[in-house]
């Protein structure tokens, strides 16, 4: 990989997404990339031609990979014709149980390619599959993605789509200029809680939207402990190097959608952002592991907690919070705030000015615990009523499921996207922008525009049945 060679992003990479990666500073002015080229194609709203048969190739299965790889060879109307990783046993084992999931039936001509780094470049040559799934260290995503359309292919990347400002906008020109789709995999959108959200604002139960709450509040130190394979391999050097929010799509993506962020009603505006003090990963280290352990002369410069504030085009706020170190229960956050009421989780509480389906007589007390069940027979989204029994038993609660069934769907029908490259490059664009405003002591940063304006005319996302 020339292109991250030359700015030493990193020394080894495991496709697995169990790689030694050293990014850069993600501090990076977004005003450099607000003047592009000519735009070949707008992809808000685009549709690609319809697939009769997606075939798929995955790059990265060690850690991710699997649960994205078995949920697709499952569905009607799919071939994994392809399977890149850096190791061996694990393209091996995967292509073996891609075709026992096909039964004899489908993916039994899956070409294996590993071993070396570019080793997903000769795939892509060789293969030319219609699709191709990024789940590899955050470094890889945006070459490999990039490289997936230039090929031909319409590309699927885990979470964050890129990390510095710069490869956002090449990974849309790219998109733009070869009209292939490329999304970012943001699965919490497709969660029941949030599905349901969704659907309570499009219908107007808590009014105008506010203000909204973000976070991915996740302890895992435990990676630390990962110190050849697997995510903490690679995770760790980008807590330690970076000082900002690392992680804020899964907590922000939902939010975004309830607010139609880049479609129609509103956009990003700028972001300002603190960070504690970095402590808790140290600790870790000297209390919990081995002396001799790979990361006993790593300088954490990230702070364990960091709070972005953004605020909207129309003038709404969004507080994003995220924090993988401090020993405190999980928590997304996901709150939104109307005029006529607040949804909100962990745990789950509605409250609406005069009362929730007469269970509360006004908005000074939640709707929670049991008494929830009137509010999700009431306002449950259809698309997880139609695809939940089906999507269970993937990864997080069904949530993989839904969103790898929506993505073969959405091929095979020639539709839109969920999820477009636009909203997939603002809600990680918060990486980078919030690097920017701890860097300059909370100074407010620039959201650049990745739509060109386009996204006022952009529709909003369907409450899709």
């Amino acid at each position: 990989m020339s292109k991250l060679d030359r700015r030493n992003f990193i020394r080894k990479t495991s496709l697995a997404g169990a790689a030694i990666t050293m990014a850069p500073t993600m501090g990076s002015a977004a005003n450099s990339f607000t003047e592009r080229p000519f735009m070949h194609k707008y992809m808000g709203d685009f549709a690609a031609p319809k697939l009769e048969k997606v075939r798929a190739a995955f790059i990265g299965v060690g850690h991710r990979g699997p649960s994205h790889l078995q949920f697709f060879a499952g569905l009607e109307g799919t071939e994994i014709v392809a399977i890149c990783d850096l190791y061996e046993d694990f393209a091996k084992k995967w292509g073996e149980k891609a075709k026992e999931i096909g039964k004899g039936k489908q993916h039994q001509n899956i070409k294996l390619y590993y071993g070396e780094e570019n080793k997903w470049r000769t795939m892509l040559d060789e293969v030319k599959p219609d699709v191709v799934f990024v789940v590899t260290n955050w470094a890889n995503h945006a070459p490999m993605v990039i490289e997936a359309m230039k090929k031909g292919a319409h590309a699927f990347t885990e979470v964050p789509m890129a990390l510095t400002i710069k490869e956002m906008w090449d990974i849309i020109d790219t998109s733009e200029a070869t009209g292939k789709h490329c999304m970012m995999m943001e699965n919490v959108n497709y969660n029941r809680d949030e599905l349901m959200y969704l659907n309570m604002c499009r219908q107007g139960v808590i009014g105008e939207l506010l203000h909204g709450e973000a976070a991915y509040i996740h302890e895992l130190r435990f990676q630390m402990k990962e110190q050849v394979r697997n995510t903490g391999s690679w995770r760790t050097p980008q807590i330690a190097h970076n000082n900002g929010n690392l992680y804020p799509t899964h907590g922000l993506g939902p939010v975004a959608q309830y607010m139609n962020l880049c479609r129609t009603d509103d956009n990003f505006k700028s972001l300002v952002s603190y960070s504690s003090p970095s402590r808790g990963r140290k600790l870790y280290e000297q209390n919990h592991m081995e002396r001799d352990n790979k990361w006993k002369d790593l300088e954490f410069k990230g702070g364990d907690m960091n709070t972005s504030i953004v605020k909207t085009q129309a003038g709404r706020t969004v507080m994003i919070q995220w924090d993988e170190t401090s020993p405190r229960p999980y928590t997304r956050h996901n709150l939104i705030q109307g005029t006529k009421g607040t949804l909100a989780g962990f745990p789950n509480r509605v409250a609406l000015e005069g009362g929730v389906l007469g269970i509360t007589k006004d908005h000074h007390e939640w709707v929670q615990g049991d008494k929830l069940a009137a509010v999700y027979e009431k306002y449950d989204h259809p698309l997880y009523k139609r695809l939940n029994e089906k999507a269970k038993n993937s990864g997080h609660g069904g949530m993989d499921g839904i969103m790898m069934y929506r993505i073969v769907e959405c091929l095979q029908k020639g539709l839109p996207l969920d999820q477009n490259v636009y909203e997939g490059a603002f809600w990680s664009a918060v990486t980078p922008l919030s690097a920017a405003s701890v860097a300059s002591d909370g100074m407010p940063q620039a959201f650049p525009d990745f739509t060109r304006g386009n996204w006022k005319n952009t529709k909003p996302l369907d409450i899709i049945s």
